[in-house]
């Protein structure tokens, strides 16, 4: 930032500049100075924390400043961060486990919106200076200003819905009045981020401005040179109840598709909310206070909310002390080996990307150009990133590369001919990487003269959409190729899970059951479409049939067998006709036909003509949750959040549920062991519980 006030305010001082009320702030959280224009400068800077965030003592404190500026008025008042992570990312969440009732909650809410409320209505006018991410309730008190300026690049939005909740502190009822009603619906129900120029669109901010131009923004406001933009005809017709029923009923029929009430909550909440108070104003405020509170006692609400913190905890795991990745070599350009080199080259990196089959590396080129189309990269910003990725016919990108990742298929032996190919000339410090997605590492380090600087990474299909990367660690691995390797995976916004070598690992070891059940199903003639009913009822954002078939059944029947082997487990054989659609090239989505037939990225299916069987979910369920309880009884992974992180963020486990093993503890964990034993009598030693059920408290 190169505002003066902002630079002198990073020290909480003000030591120029014609500002009143020089020296060192009283608060802990604010500033407060006045110019010779009488405009009054407010700046959010929570103490000891790199972003600002709304908690009871900050909320606390602007009360305290709001009594200030109800005695002594200025002209005007701008309100703005001096963080550079941006001006707020929303409520303080950690808050919310406080709560432990809807009392507590109404309680603790009306307090926070008497506190806004009476922000609105200081008789000043408000110019809120947006940079950065502004989300949540950091948007909530934006929208009681009566201006808004963004500085370019900044973010807006209401992620809520994305904690079970919908917002809470007045913002249902300003947004809904002070843009297009059905846009701001669709912002709260989606939880997406707006950027600045949509957001300037939509009339949520009044203008984008750089830096150098604020103080003449905030001039020409108080100069009553910038219009402020009125209700529109659309926005007057949503006043009416019947209106918002028309609108309702599309929100609902579009919104529940993905988004099951009785798994989501809160969308539903927010409909209802909208429909019966939208335009009335306190009247609606009111009626947020009570939806939220009683979301945010749900166990869907508690379990997002449990998520969030998992997620975060996985960002700190990625800020690693180490040196940066500049630059990634990747060998293979296959589904894989293509996706990562460019999702690397999209976040920036350098990248250099190796294959014999030359008409791989361009397949991989068109794949990221359309990423980003997908991600609305501009003209400019797309030619950046192509840019980034560069095609390397003769392999020469190893020397130069910090990383680089071997992608080839899943065999022992080729992957070791790539090491003898690739380690030699390495550069010294670099880190050698595998994506293997099963194969222990202590197999892969034979033949290594510097196994320490081998590591896992396994990365998940597809690649730009799945957050989690496995980092795979084995006895002979240094501190410093493991901590760079965290790092970059937080380089490349990904997630890292940090779990031991061991076949599957984590995630493909216990998916793998699940999947393999559903064939066993198949075997039995129950219907494809019937078992993946079973699995989107429960909440899985798909069923295991549609998912061997995205993930690819050649990987699926390699996976299986490999754990099959190794682990001698009692996993019953994979079936046959599933080896010979491998066979035939029917290797599902990627091929246009597996056990469906795949048609523009989409399976075709029928309506089931018969239900599944009555145990069918446990059967599909409980070998998942057994292989989580085993990696974690065998030190695969180091507790049940890290099991839970991973099987959510590489699978997509039903997120409302925390994860198996808390929806293990919910249903009760002696029950959980009781069903597997049942399973096991009637279908075999596969569902024998895991021994760790015992101990598990």
């Amino acid at each position: 930032m190169t505002d003066p006030i902002l630079k002198a305010l990073s020290t909480r001082e003000v030591e120029f500049g014609p500002w009143q009320n020089q020296g060192k702030s009283q608060w802990n959280h604010w500033h407060l100075a006045r110019d010779n224009n009488s405009v009054a400068w407010l700046l959010f800077d929570k103490k000891d924390a790199s972003a600002n965030v709304l908690s009871v003592d900050v909320l606390e404190e602007l009360s305290a400043i709001i009594n200030e500026l109800e005695t002594d008025t200025p002209n005007a008042l701008v309100l703005r961060s001096v963080k550079a992570s941006g001006f707020c990312m929303g409520a303080d969440i950690s808050e919310f486990e406080s709560l432990s009732t809807e009392d507590e909650a109404v309680e603790k809410l009306t307090r926070a919106h008497e506190v806004i409320d009476r922000f609105e209505a200081l008789k000043a006018t408000k110019i809120a200076i947006v940079h950065g991410a502004c989300l949540g309730g950091g948007l909530e008190l934006a929208l009681t200003c009566d201006y808004r300026f963004a500085i370019a690049g900044a973010k807006l939005g209401f992620p809520e819905v994305q904690l079970g909740l919908h917002p809470g502190l007045g913002g249902t009822d300003r947004l809904t009045r002070l843009i297009d009603p059905v846009e701001a619906m669709t912002m709260m129900l989606t939880g997406k981020n707006t950027h600045d120029s949509k957001a300037k669109k939509l009339g949520l901010v009044d203008d984008v401005i750089q830096e150098r131009h604020v103080q003449a923004a905030v001039r020409a406001v108080v100069e009553g040179d910038v219009k402020q933009s009125g209700a529109r005809l659309r926005d007057q017709l949503m006043s009416t109840r019947p209106a918002r029923q028309l609108a309702t009923r599309q929100m609902r029929s579009k919104t529940f598709t993905k988004a099951p009430p009785e798994h989501y909550p809160a969308p539903k909440a927010l409909i209802e909310l909208w429909e019966l108070y939208g335009g009335q104003g306190k009247d609606m405020r009111d009626a947020e206070i009570k939806s939220f509170a009683h979301l945010l006692n749900t166990d869907t609400s508690r379990n997002l909310v449990r998520i969030f913190f998992l997620r975060e905890a996985m960002k700190g795991l990625a800020r690693a002390e180490a040196d940066p990745i500049t630059h990634v070599h990747v060998v293979g350009a296959g589904e894989m080996g293509g996706d990562i080199a460019g999702w690397c080259a999209f976040q920036g990196l350098r990248v250099s990307l190796f294959d014999k089959e030359t008409d791989k590396i361009a397949h991989a080129i068109k794949k990221l150009n359309e990423l980003c189309e997908k991600k609305h990269r501009s003209k400019s910003q797309t030619r950046d990133i192509l840019d980034n990725l560069i095609p390397d016919f003769a392999n020469q990108g190893i020397g130069h590369a910090d990383l680089v990742i071997e992608a080839v298929p899943e065999k022992v032996e080729i992957k070791h001919g790539v090491y003898a190919e690739v380690e030699p000339k390495l550069k010294k410090g670099a880190i050698l990487a595998t994506n293997t997605s099963s194969i222990p590492l202590e197999s892969l380090q034979e033949g290594l003269k510097d196994p320490a600087r081998l590591v896992g990474l396994h990365f998940f299909n597809p690649v730009a959409s799945m957050p989690l990367v496995e980092v795979v660690t084995h006895d002979r691995i240094s501190d410093k190729t493991y901590d760079r390797a965290r790092k970059f995976v937080g380089q490349i916004d990904r997630l890292p899970a940090a779990v031991a070598t061991a076949p599957g690992f984590l995630v493909n070891r216990a998916l793998t059951p699940y999947l393999v059940e559903a064939m066993v199903m198949l075997d039995e003639g129950v219907q494809a479409e019937a078992i993946d009913k079973v699995a989107v009822d429960f909440g899985m954002p798909m069923g295991p049939i549609e998912l061997a078939d995205q993930v690819g059944l050649d990987i699926c029947v390699g996976v299986a067998e490999m754990l099959q082997e190794r682990l001698e487990t009692k996993m019953p054989a994979t079936p046959q006709w599933l080896k010979s659609l491998v066979d035939e090239g029917k290797l599902g989505k990627k091929s246009g036909k597996g056990i469906y037939k795949w048609e523009n990225g989409k399976p075709e299916k029928q309506d089931p003509d018969s239900s599944a069987p009555e145990d069918a979910l446990d059967r599909l369920l409980l070998p998942m949750l057994n292989a989580c309880m085993t990696c974690i009884r065998e030190g695969v992974v180091a507790d049940e959040d890290t099991a839970d992180g991973a099987m959510i963020f590489g699978t997509g486990f039903a997120p409302f549920r925390g994860g198996p093993m808390k929806y293990a503890r919910d249903e009760g964990v002696e029950g959980i062991r009781q069903r597997l034993e049942a399973l096991a009598e009637r279908h075999g030693p596969r569902f024998s519980p895991d021994a760790g059920w015992q101990d598990l408290e």
